[in-house]
C-alpha cells in the first residue's frame, strides 16, 4: 500500500514538524512494514504554474513545433518553443524557467531555436520526475480552474511529496486504504482526523434505477448500484486524480476508471464501473453455471468453476465478483451512461476465484483481506459526485442497495486480560480507551467488557483480537525484555544427540547440508521411479505443481544438485536430515473450535490424523571426491563414497551396518547397495539410473544415499575399552571369492569362526584378474588376535586363524589364495 503524505495530510492533522523519520516509526510502532520511502527527484531553480496565452504554430520544420507566450506572473508573457500538442489557449501548465535544473542535472536556460528565443521549458510529468507520461506537456487546468500563474509549481505537482510503501499484513485489510491508514497514524499521535467515509450520503430521489438480485446472500451480504447518464467521454481525470492514482501505483486509464480507482484508495472500497447501456436486464448475482464462460477486462477467455461467484444479466456473465469485470460492459472511449456498483463480497471466495484463474488485482487484494460493508453506498456517492464534477455525469433514479448484513457479534472480554497477556499493568480505562481508539463499541459490566468491533475490522472476532488491539495500542516497545528461568532439565534427548551427531559427521566428512522444502510433485517421484499413491496432498499448498509432503529427501537434493551444477559447480557432495511423510490411511482431522480448549476426543483424534514422520537422512555426489592437484589427478566420485556415506551416519548413531547388493528405484540395479542393521533393511546408496540421470539432467553415475535414521537400534550403553598389557599377534589372509558374493557375507563368517581371540579385521586389498580365473575376485584381511590374560602363542593364533578361513569357506565358498 503506497501511502503519499500529502493525502495523508488532509485526513490528519500532523503535529507541526513531523517529518519523514517520525512518520516511519509511527507506521512500524503501528505494526506496519515501510518497504520503502519514495521521494521525487529533486528541482531546484524557478518553477511556477503558466497559462497558455497565445500558441503560433510554426511551419516548415521536419515535425509540428509552437511558440507560445504563457504568462508566468511577471508583467510581461514568457516566449517558450514546444513541440507538444497536447495542450491549448488558457491551459494551467507547468514552466522551468532560465535557471531551473530538472531531474537528471538538465539545466534550463534561455536559448535560440526554430528562429525564436525560447525562455524556458514548458515541462512533461516525466520531466518533472512525476509519472511516466512523456507524450504530452502536463496539463494542471483550465482558465481559473487552478492555481493562479506565477504560483510555485512544486507544491502542485508533487515535487516535494514523500510516498510509504507499507506491507500491509493479511489480517489487516482496512489499511489497504488511505482511510484506514490516517485512523492509525492519528491513534499513534493523538491527534484529530476526519473520516472520507463520514458524510451522509445525499437522498436520491426517484426509483431504484435498476432491478439487482443476489441469489446468493451468504457470499455477498450487500451489494449496491447506483446508475448515471450524461458524462462526457472526452472530459480527463484532473491533474490531481492521475497524480495520486500515480503515486499509489495505478494507472491512469480514464475519468470514470480513474474515479472507482481513486475511490478504492480512499475508502477501501473496490467499485466497478459497467458501460450502462451495455448491461442487459437485470443485474443477478450468482454462482456460475455448467460450461458458463466470461471474457475479463484483460481478453482471456475464461471457463468458470461451480464456485465462481459472478454478476450476471440476461446476456449471461458480466463479471468475475470481486475480481475483474467483463469486457462485454467495459467502459469505452464513447460511454455516456454508467452503472456505478459497489458490493462486500465473503472473502475466502475471492481468494479461491483468485488462485483458480490466477487473476490477482488491486480490488481482490481487499476484498480477499475484508472490506468495510457500511461504505458501499458511501463510495457510490463519493465516486458520483467527482464524476458530476469533472464529466458533468448527472445521477438517474434512486440508489439500489441490496442488504442482508447479519448484526455484528459481540465478544466479552475481561479487564484484566491484555495486563496478563503482556506482563505490565494496562488499566480498565486504558482497555477501553485502546479499544475505543481503534472503533470498536465498548460496555463495562464489573470486571467484564462487551466490546463490538467495527464494520472495518473482520479480523477482530475473538478475545485474543481484542488483547492485541489493547497491547498495541500500549505500545509493544512498552513491554520489557525478561528473559524466563529456565527450568531444570536433562538437556537433550537421544534422539535429538543421534540427529545431530549424524549431521556432524557427515559435514566433518565434507559435505554441505542443503535443506529443501518438504514439499513434492508427481512429476519428480515419477522421474525417479517412486511410487506416486496414496500421497499426502496439501488442502491449501503454496504450488500447485507442489501440492504433496515429500515420500523422500532425494527429489529435493537432487533438485540442489542440480540447481548448483547449473550455476557451474562441478565437485558436489551435500546432504540433508529431515521428515519424510509415507503414505497414511487418510484420516482426516477434526476443526476444533478456537474459543475452549479441544476435549480429550478431540484431541485423540487430531493426533490419530497426524501423519507418521520418520527421519531420514540423505546424500548425493557428483564430479570429484577428492580434488585434483600438483600431486595427481583428482579421484572421481563413485557409488562406494554413497556406501561409505552411510557407514558414517551409522557409526554416529552407534550402530553396526551390513551392506548387499540391492535393486530399488531410483538407483542402478547393477550397482545399488543394500544398508541392513541386523536383518532390517535402514536404507539403500548406489549409482543412480542412467535414466533417471538423463531425466534430471544430471552427470552420469551421480551417487546417492537415503537412510532411515529412525529405524537404527538405540545406542548401546557405552563400555569402556578393555586395553590388554600382553602382545597381539597379526597375521594376513587373502580369500579367493566368486563376485556374487557380498563381502559382507565374508566378513560375518570370519568374525564368526575367528571366535573371542579376534580383536580386529580389515578388508585392506581387493583384485580381480587373470590369477584368480575369470568370476572371481581376491579379498585380502588383516587379522588382529589378542587374548586378554595372557600371551598368546603362535598355536593358538594360528588356530584361530584357520578356524576364521574354514567358516569362510563353507559359509561362501572361499579358497585362500597361495
Amino acid at each position: 500500500m503506497k501511502v503519499p503524505v500529502s493525502w495523508l495530510s488532509e485526513h490528519v492533522d500532523l503535529p507541526a514538524g513531523t517529518g519523514v523519520e517520525e512518520l516511519d516509526a509511527v507506521f512500524v510502532r503501528q505494526g506496519l512494514e515501510v518497504e520503502e520511502v519514495l521521494r521525487v527527484p529533486e528541482t531546484t531553480g524557478p518553477l511556477v504554474v503558466g497559462r497558455v496565452l497565445v500558441i503560433e504554430e510554426l511551419t516548415g520544420f521536419k515535425k509540428p513545433i509552437r511558440h507560445v507566450q504563457v504568462d508566468v506572473g511577471d508583467p510581461e508573457p514568457q516566449g517558450i518553443v514546444c513541440g507538444a500538442r497536447n495542450f491549448a489557449v488558457d491551459d494551467l501548465v507547468v514552466v522551468a524557467l532560465p535557471g531551473a535544473v530538472l531531474p537528471g542535472d538538465f539545466a534550463i536556460a534561455a536559448r535560440t531555436t526554430y528562429g525564436r528565443v525560447s525562455d524556458g521549458m514548458i515541462c512533461s510529468s516525466r520531466e518533472l520526475g512525476v509519472g511516466e507520461d512523456h507524450d504530452g506537456i502536463l496539463v494542471l487546468g483550465r482558465g481559473t480552474d487552478g492555481p493562479a500563474p506565477g504560483t510555485p509549481a512544486g507544491p502542485v505537482v508533487g515535487t516535494d511529496d514523500v510516498v510509504f510503501d507499507l506491507e500491509v499484513t493479511t489480517d489487516r485489510g482496512y489499511c489497504m486504504a488511505i482511510r484506514g491508514i490516517a485512523r492509525e497514524v492519528a491513534g499513534a499521535l493523538g491527534v484529530d482526523w476526519r473520516d472520507p467515509a463520514a458524510a451522509t450520503p445525499p437522498a436520491w430521489p426517484g426509483e431504484p434505477a435498476w432491478t439487482v438480485e443476489v441469489a446468493d446472500p451468504a457470499r455477498c451480504d450487500r451489494f449496491s448500484v447506483l446508475a448515471m447518464e450524461g458524462l462526457d467521454p472526452t472530459a480527463p481525470s484532473p491533474w490531481w486524480l492521475r497524480r495520486r492514482l500515480a503515486q499509489s501505483g495505478i494507472r491512469s486509464i480514464s475519468l470514470a476508471v480513474d474515479v472507482t480507482n481513486l475511490v478504492m484508495v480512499e475508502l477501501g472500497q473496490p467499485m466497478h464501473a459497467f458501460d450502462r447501456d451495455a448491461v442487459r436486464g437485470p443485474v443477478v448475482v450468482r454462482t456460475a453455471a455448467p460450461g458458463e464462460r466470461l471474457t475479463t477486462l484483460d481478453g482471456v477467455d475464461r471457463a468458470l468453476d461451480a464456485d465462481d461467484l459472478l454478476i450476471t444479466d440476461d446476456s449471461g456473465p458480466i463479471g468475475l465478483a470481486g475480481v475483474m469485470g467483463g469486457a462485454s460492459t467495459e467502459i469505452s472511449g464513447t460511454t455516456t451512461a454508467v452503472l456505478l456498483e459497489a458490493a462486500h463480497w465473503e472473502p475466502t471466495g475471492i481468494a479461491r476465484g483468485v488462485r483458480r484463474h490466477k487473476l490477482p488485482s488491486e480490488a481482490a487484494k481487499r476484498f480477499e483481506r475484508g472490506t468495510d460493508p457500511d461504505v458501499t453506498v458511501v463510495a457510490l456517492a463519493r465516486a458520483a459526485s467527482l464524476l458530476a464534477e469533472h464529466g458533468g455525469a448527472r445521477v438517474v433514479g434512486g440508489v439500489v442497495d441490496v442488504d442482508a448484513r447479519a448484526p455484528r457479534p459481540q465478544i466479552v472480554l475481561d479487564a484484566d486480560r491484555p495486563a496478563r497477556v503482556a506482563g505490565i499493568p494496562i488499566s480498565s480505562d486504558q482497555v477501553i480507551d485502546s479499544l475505543t481508539t481503534v472503533g470498536c463499541t465498548v460496555g463495562a459490566e464489573g470486571g467484564r467488557l462487551a466490546v463490538t468491533p467495527p464494520s472495518w475490522r473482520p479480523d477482530l472476532t475473538d478475545p485474543a483480537d481484542l488483547v492485541e488491539e489493547v497491547v498495541r495500542a500500549v505500545g509493544y516497545d512498552e513491554i520489557p525484555s525478561v528473559l524466563p528461568t529456565v527450568p531444570p532439565g536433562r538437556g537433550l534427548t537421544p534422539t535429538q544427540r543421534r540427529r545431530r551427531a549424524v549431521g556432524r559427521a557427515l559435514a566433518e566428512a565434507g559435505y554441505v547440508e542443503a535443506p529443501a522444502y518438504p514439499f513434492v510433485g508427481r512429476t519428480a517421484l515419477e522421474a525417479l521411479g517412486l511410487p506416486t499413491e496414496g500421497l499426502l496432498t496439501l488442502r491449501n499448498p503454496i504450488s500447485e505443481q507442489e501440492p504433496a509432503l515429500r515420500t523422500s529427501l532425494l527429489p529435493g537434493l537432487l533438485a540442489t544438485l542440480a540447481r548448483n551444477l547449473g550455476r557451474g559447480q562441478r565437485d558436489l557432495a551435500v546432504f540433508e536430515h529431515g521428515a519424510v511423510f509415507p503414505p497414511g490411511d487418510g484420516a482426516v482431522a477434526p476443526l476444533p473450535a478456537v474459543d475452549r480448549r479441544p476435549d480429550d476426543e478431540t484431541l485423540a483424534a487430531l493426533l490419530g490424523a497426524v501423519p507418521a514422520q520418520p527421519w531420514h537422512v540423505a546424500v548425493a555426489l557428483a564430479g570429484n571426491r577428492e580434488p585434483r592437484g600438483w600431486w595427481g589427478p583428482g579421484r572421481p566420485a563413485v557409488w562406494a563414497d554413497a556406501v561409505q556415506a552411510a557407514r558414517l551416519v551409522a557409526d554416529a548413531a552407534g550402530v553396526e551396518l551390513t551392506v548387499r547388493a540391492g535393486d530399488q528405484a531410483p538407483w542402478h540395479p547393477g550397482r545399488c547397495a543394500e544398508l541392513l542393521v541386523g536383518d532390517t533393511v535402514v536404507g539403500h546408496a548406489g549409482e543412480l539410473h542412467p535414466r533417471v540421470c538423463a531425466a534430471l539432467e544430471l552427470p552420469a553415475r551421480t551417487s546417492v544415499m537415503e537412510l532411515d535414521v529412525d529405524a537404527l537400534p538405540d545406542r548401546p550403553v557405552a563400555q569402556g575399552p578393555a586395553i590388554s598389557a600382553f602382545p597381539p599377534v597379526r597375521m594376513d589372509a587373502a580369500l579367493v571369492v566368486a563376485e556374487d558374493r557380498p563381502e559382507s557375507a565374508v566378513r560375518a563368517a570370519l568374525v564368526s569362526g575367528a571366535g573371542e581371540l579376534l580383536e580386529g579385521l580389515r578388508l585392506f586389498d581387493l583384485y580381480t584378474g587373470t590369477q584368480v580365473g575369470e568370476g572371481n575376485r581376491s579379498l585380502a584381511y588383516a587379522f588382529v588376535f589378542r587374548a586378554p590374560d595372557r600371551t598368546l602363542t603362535g598355536e593358538e593364533a594360528q588356530a584361530a586363524f584357520d578356524a576364521a578361513v574354514a567358516a569362510a569357506t563353507q559359509a561362501t565358498g572361499a579358497v585362500l589364495r597361495g
